[in-house]
């Protein structure tokens, strides 16, 4: 869009009258991504969302991850934590779509509720198995990290959306989550994301205690914890996690980072050994860091390091495929050499949502070409790929946390004033940058992006 036809179309969301021919192609792009992203949200919800069927009492509902079924004999692991964030973040998410998203929602807090950790209460065990009469813990019952931290933000945004005053208090389970995480899967010396709750009380010469897992480096979500805990030990969080990120790209250069990380003995992180902890891709760019251009990329609007990091693996990805997004290959080491001669959906997909952030529109186009004509897959792959369709057609939300008595101030001078629009007109021209402050006050409607929509809501700010 050109300069003054984007200029004329902001003073017409502001309320200001103007005449102007309508720009083309932009809503049928948006139609298109939401066409896509609901289709295959059928497809999905068909697949793998299923109901407990051992309780009769109440509906559960969880993801079905396995490839298996219980025919008899040893236990079949059905569902882990990580693919019930996952479900509870797409159910939310398609509140506007699915009129059963809540039951569905309701029926995943529900399966949630039942299967807590022995460590942290408010968090999930991490993996259950079905044995032919009940779906239970399989070797404990610890958690996962990412699991918890998926969970706690679909509940903070189920309060978004359906409020809390129904069945569920949804803020309250939520920060109950959080305080969690913080309490039993954040290390309190060096500020970064353990594990799991299962590295809580271990010594600090214990093999895993200062580990980290890249996977978990969600950093959109931490300065959302901060704000609706009030604790700003996130804040610590934050800034220890996007230090060893930036550490990471200025070693290697392509934005790659491995499943595992490890303390490097003089303050910093180092890629895990092989078999550190799963596979000898442990200290490579594998199936945990695959949703690495996804996690982080989701921070890349309004943090530097995030930013850094996006830049660099969307040059590394087009250079290493030649602008083919079919040949993006199941792993690399961190200088960006394939580790497998194929491709595979759940490492495909998170580049949809890196390429969201880059400057080009076109490989963002040929990506989602290749993700959404992918063809079968399994739950990982089509999980991912349908959390990244979601980020793509910007159903993606933020949750409310409460900050809301100055939003609006955008020049940080104390007061909201036409001066506030004027600079957040410049932002959305081109023509001004806005601190990461100046974005968080400008994001009047809150979906962590600031648009048309915040000078929409800076009008009725203005007139009272």
């Amino acid at each position: 869009m050109k300069k003054r036809q984007r200029f004329a179309a902001l003073l017409l969301a502001a309320g200001m009258t103007v005449s102007v021919a309508a720009p083309l192609g932009a809503a049928a792009e948006t139609t298109d991504k939401t066409a896509d992203m609901t289709a295959f949200y059928q497809e999905w919800k068909s697949k793998y969302v299923r109901q407990n069927p051992y309780v009769t009492n109440e509906t559960q509902y969880y993801v079905y991850y396995s490839e298996d079924t219980y025919s008899g004999g040893e236990p079949v692991p059905v569902t882990v934590s990580e693919a019930h964030g996952y479900g509870m973040l797409i159910a939310v998410s398609m509140a506007d779509y699915d009129p059963d998203a809540r039951a569905i929602f309701d029926g995943m807090v529900r399966y949630y509720q039942a299967h807590p950790s022995e460590i942290g209460l408010h968090l999930m065990a991490w993996q259950q198995s079905d044995n032919g009469k009940s779906l239970t813990e399989t070797d404990g019952a610890d958690s996962a990290t990412d699991g918890d931290m998926d969970i706690a933000y679909a509940l903070l945004l189920a309060d978004k959306v359906w409020g809390s005053g129904g069945s569920y208090d949804y803020a309250a389970m939520g920060k109950a989550v959080i305080g969690d995480i913080m309490t039993y899967e954040v290390n309190q010396e060096t500020w970064t994301l353990s594990l799991g709750d299962w590295i809580y009380g271990e010594s600090s010469d214990s093999k895993y205690y200062g580990a980290t897992r890249a996977s978990d480096f969600i950093l959109q979500y931490l300065p959302v914890f901060a704000a609706v805990s009030g604790d700003d030990r996130w804040t610590k969080v934050y800034d220890s996690t996007n230090a060893i990120i930036d550490s990471m790209v200025d070693k290697y250069g392509t934005g790659l980072l491995p499943d595992f990380l490890i303390p490097d003995g003089k303050g910093g992180y180092q890629p895990a050994p092989e078999n550190y902890l799963e596979d000898v891709t442990d200290g490579q760019y594998g199936y945990n860091s695959c949703r690495i251009p996804w996690r982080i990329g989701m921070d890349a609007e309004n943090n530097p390091a995030a930013r850094k990091c996006v830049d660099a693996l969307n040059r590394f990805i087009q250079k290493q495929t030649g602008g083919d997004p079919w040949e993006i290959m199941a792993g690399y080491t961190l200088e960006g050499k394939p580790t497998a001669d194929y491709n595979d959906l759940c490492f495909t997909a998170p580049f949809l949502a890196a390429a969201k952030y880059s400057e080009d529109a076109d490989w963002n186009e040929q990506i989602r070409d290749c993700v959404v004509n992918y063809g079968d897959d399994v739950y990982f792959g089509d999980t991912i790929k349908m959390l990244c369709l979601i980020v793509d057609a910007d159903a993606w939300m933020v949750p409310e946390t409460g900050e809301t008595e100055t939003k609006g101030d955008v020049n940080l001078d104390g007061s909201v004033t036409m001066g506030d629009m004027v600079l957040l007109l410049r932002h959305l021209l081109g023509s001004e940058t806005l601190t990461q402050a100046q974005a968080a006050q400008a994001d009047l409607h809150p979906d962590g992006v600031v648009n048309g929509l915040d000078l929409c809501r800076m009008r009725q700010v203005l007139n009272g």
